[in-house]
């Protein structure tokens, strides 16, 4: 392989992991407020994409692209309060069951929606333009991803330290009834975790669903796992983490299928995960728990 491939499927590489990234961060929010893997936040990107079609097919891609991310937010909203807060108090095993039955139920509604047959993703003016840098060529997109996940997860993580709620959501996440009983909002943290990662898994679609123009029912399932797997491997809890894991699983994904194994690009995922969870279960940035006895 040249430099120049090599250079390419890097880049390749790094923006889908920038994708991947963004979505990551919603499963790694939610579990560091509620201790929740949300399955259906995959779905909740799936929708992102439906909702883009149908919005660019009625206004404008400037207005279409900002009512998408509202409409993503309101669905992130709406499961939390339908699916996840009626349960606050139920086991966790419960409210995980609830998780995956929310992603079912998702898949069928979209179905029952919009057909299983797969729609054209609409396309947003310059972002598949290609561009020449060097011997390396690649559509805008491919180098705007890693570049708005990077500054995405900064502003986020400015948000956290620097404002009365991300100081909120950092209380509820290290002790849920301690800042209950400190006078902490928990239903507002928790909605605008949802608010949160919901908005960046709509981003999150428009990346992924440019370079990859075709929506389905189904197109959630397999990079809404590789994206938790993505948050286990950077530690789940750890925004920063999740970021790294995203890039991580993206480079490895494209680098695989670059040398001709792209049979096992997908099961090399679930590998690094059963290895991350066997030899490091915290992640690569994640923080040990301590039992209270």
């Amino acid at each position: 392989m040249s430099l120049t491939t090599f250079l390419q499927h890097c880049l390749t590489g790094i923006s889908l992991g920038g994708a991947y990234a963004l979505i990551a961060i919603g499963y790694t929010m939610v579990y560091g407020i509620l201790r929740l893997i949300n399955f259906a936040h995959g779905d909740i990107f799936m929708m992102a994409g439906f909702f883009m079609i149908f919005a660019v097919a009625s206004f404008p891609w400037q207005v279409a692209i900002p009512i998408a991310i509202l409409g993503t937010v309101g669905l992130g909203l709406l499961i939390e309060r339908a699916a996840y807060a009626p349960l606050r108090s139920a086991p966790r095993m419960s409210i995980m069951i609830s998780a995956i039955g929310m992603s079912m139920f998702l898949q069928n509604f979209a179905i029952y929606l919009f057909t299983a047959l797969p729609r054209a993703y609409p396309e947003i003016p310059g972002l598949r333009n290609v561009f020449q840098i060097g011997d390396v060529s690649a559509s805008l997109v491919t180098f705007i991803t890693p570049v708005l996940a990077v500054g995405l997860v900064l502003l986020l993580n400015m948000l956290i330290r620097h404002t009365k709620i991300g100081m909120a959501m950092r209380a509820v996440s290290k002790d849920f009834e301690t800042a209950k009983l400190m006078g902490i909002k928990i239903s507002r943290v928790i909605s605008m975790t949802f608010i949160i990662g919901s908005a960046l898994a709509a981003v999150g679609s428009i990346m992924f669903f440019t370079d990859r123009p075709l929506v389905t029912p189904f197109s959630g399932m397999l990079p809404g796992l590789k994206c938790f797997v993505a948050a286990v491997v950077g530690g789940i809890g750890s925004i920063p983490g999740a970021m790294v894991g995203g890039f991580a699983i993206g480079l490895c994904e494209t680098m695989l299928i670059a040398f001709g194994y792209s049979t096992f690009s997908d099961a090399f995922t679930f590998m690094l995960l059963i290895i991350m969870l066997l030899f490091r279960p915290t992640g690569l940035f994640g923080e040990k728990t301590g039992e209270k006895v």
